[in-house]
């Protein structure tokens, strides 16, 4: 019998090598985490709430060793947080990862590869390329922002304000907002990709009456979803060996104006959930409410859910709520043609209610669709290697009558208010140029615009300089006024006002473009032909011009509060929001981690009202980039 066994054993670990030498997982193998909920004491607000950033080791998947990470709390992600609306916190971000910490990310560029083959980041493993010796040689040295919460300029993560071992970085959160799920990362200047890619990330849950009068799904019945794609190394016989890879392709072997190869955002082929790779949730024929927020770098996810042949499952999912809180109503999410995926933009979050209770006895699926392939179907080629993102397990009925009576409402917030473009407000213009421009580094940036009262003193072509024929059929000049994130302050705003941005796509990369503190609202989409920009120059030769045939409708999850926005190429999208509730100094950017590092992030200054006529600036008021 002994014999037996220990044959046995050695065939399962053979077995088990042989698919960790072919990078192969097996899915849906591990059981979901949810992480743990913190609750702040809700008395004296000058009583701190620690969380303590420290490294922990992470079982990503049973196949795999232990992964070193860091950890809010020392969990991967980190706790729950979860409070009253107006309920005053204090949180005190400590650093307790020791000073001489191993950096947890292996980061490397590798080569790009012809055309119509599988991009190497769909694979686990450097192959052969060396380390980065400075990523390795990284200090803990971080900064926490509350994406999506109103609190002032000293309490928002300012990206240079990290700190080192053994220091705090304390933040007051007023949280006087309605219910909304947000969400915490790190965000440290120049390096914040390899930080929350190394574990810094956790969500954040204000609730209030409203939300609460609707009886919506909670307790075990309210679950957190945080996705996240990684990818692994791999030991000296091709076996994965847990470590954290940070793989990107370079695109550019030398840029000729730094001398620096060029490299893409990272993408990964394996998608963590709750920082487990492919798990599964044991869930009742009931409703339940999941909580998602895509926490990667970089990936765009195009969710679908399919039953365990891959076939659509329409009718069972529905969204109330996005980035800044409740929809106004329910939207269905049936993978039809008004919604053929739920895509999720990195920083998006969904509140989603998934209707359990005809699939008894049976596994749903959630599915990444790659763009060249059905749902379910792998799509190396397109950036998909593995399309699993977890399964839904329904247990069976038992003998109790305790039916699920929850119904979902037919509207969510009475509170909600559409805002127009008749509301007083100011206007921005900003451009997201193509990585090739003249003075970019080979880098996308972001440029912030002004218009020339008087174009007749600008010689076109010039550099810095867009000329756009908008829908009135009018042509305007525009002047860059800033691009880097160390230029000069060019966007100061009073306090309670309203203001348009209108961000213009020249080249076909989605941005999704996050502004601190305020929530926004979208206006719409326009498509514009981008022809006429020459990167070259780096201006336009022809003007820039609105595409009357081309009609780009708003997705029906798009029309509630938001705080991140997908900007397509080719298009200028118009959204509004008011900066309210705080002042300071905040970021906007890019919420591809390796964009935003590279350099698209620029700072604005929020001021009371009175305060800001006395300004001497040139960077506020008016009507600025007015787009329409």
């Amino acid at each position: 019998m002994t014999d037996i066994i220990e044959r046995i054993t050695e065939e399962l670990v053979s077995e088990g090598d042989a698919v960790r030498a072919a990078g192969e997982l097996e899915p849906f193998v591990s059981p979901l985490p949810v992480p743990p909920v913190l609750r702040p004491g809700s008395g004296d607000v000058l009583q701190e709430t620690e969380i303590a950033l420290r490294p922990t080791w992470v079982r990503m998947h049973p196949q795999l060793p232990p992964t070193l990470m860091w950890g809010y709390g020392g969990s991967v992600p980190g706790p729950t947080i979860e409070v009253r609306r107006g309920q005053r916190v204090r949180i005190a971000w400590t650093n307790r990862i020791p000073r001489e910490s191993e950096y947890p990310v292996t980061a490397v560029e590798v080569p790009l590869r012809p055309q119509g083959t599988p991009p190497a980041t769909t694979e686990p493993g450097r192959g052969g390329v060396e380390p980065n010796k400075d990523v390795a040689a990284l200090p803990a040295w971080s900064v926490t922002h509350l994406h999506g919460a109103q609190t002032g300029g000293g309490n928002d993560g300012w990206a240079d304000n990290a700190v080192g071992h053994g220091d705090a970085q304390l933040s007051e959160y007023p949280n006087d907002h309605q219910a909304v799920q947000w969400w915490y990362h790190d965000h440290a200047m120049n390096i914040t990709r390899w930080n929350v890619y190394a574990g810094l990330y956790g969500t954040y849950l204000v609730r209030d009456d409203e939300e609460d009068a609707l009886h919506l799904p909670s307790g075990e019945r309210e679950i957190p979803l945080l996705l996240a794609d990684r990818n692994l190394d791999t030991d000296e016989d091709g076996r994965l060996n847990g470590r954290l890879l940070h793989k990107t392709v370079i695109v550019q072997e030398k840029n000729p104006e730094t001398g620096k190869p060029v490299s893409i955002p990272f993408s990964g082929p394996y998608t963590t959930v709750n920082g487990r790779i492919w798990p599964y949730a044991d869930v009742d024929a009931a409703w339940y409410r999941f909580r998602l927020v895509n926490a990667s770098n970089s990936r765009v996810y195009d969710l679908v859910l399919v039953d365990e042949d891959n076939n659509v499952v329409p009718g069972v999912m529905h969204q109330i709520g996005s980035d800044g809180g409740l929809l106004p109503r329910p939207v269905p999410v049936d993978f039809d043609e008004s919604l053929p995926t739920l895509t999720a933009a990195p920083a998006e979050r969904f509140d989603l209610l998934v209707d359990f209770r005809a699939f008894a006895g049976r596994k749903l699926r959630l599915v990444n669709k790659g763009p060249r392939q059905e749902p379910g179907v792998p799509d190396p080629e397109g950036g998909v290697r593995y399309p699993a993102v977890m399964e839904f397990r329904v247990r069976e009925c038992g003998d109790e009558p305790g039916a699920d009576a929850f119904e979902l409402p037919a509207v969510l917030s009475g509170s909600f208010r559409r805002l127009t473009h008749d509301i007083e407000h100011g206007h921005r213009l900003i451009v997201l140029t193509p990585p090739a421009t003249k003075g970019g580094g080979g880098h996308p940036e972001i440029w912030e615009m002004a218009e020339v009262e008087d174009p007749g003193d600008v010689q076109v072509p010039m550099e810095g300089v867009i000329q756009l024929t908008g829908p009135d059929g009018k042509t305007k000049t525009y002047r860059r006024t800033a691009r880097t994130f160390n230029d000069g302050l060019g966007f100061t705003i009073a306090e309670g006002s309203h203001e348009q941005w209108s961000f213009l796509n020249l080249f076909p990369i989605v941005h999704p473009m996050h502004i601190h503190l305020a929530d926004f609202q979208l206006l719409g989409r326009d498509a514009y032909d981008v022809s006429g920009f020459d990167s070259a120059i780096g201006g336009t030769r022809a003007p820039i011009a609105f595409d009357p045939d081309t009609q780009l409708p708003l997705a029906p999850n798009e029309r509630g509060y938001k705080d991140v926005f997908r900007v397509p190429g080719g298009q200028i999208l118009r959204v509004m929001g008011r900066f309210d509730g705080a002042y300071g100094r905040f970021m906007y950017h890019c919420h591809l981690l390796e964009h935003e590092d590279m350099g698209m992030m620029r700072p604005f200054v929020v001021m009371p009202k009175e305060a800001l006529k006395f300004d001497h600036g040139a960077g506020h008021g008016g009507h600025e980039g007015h787009t329409g």
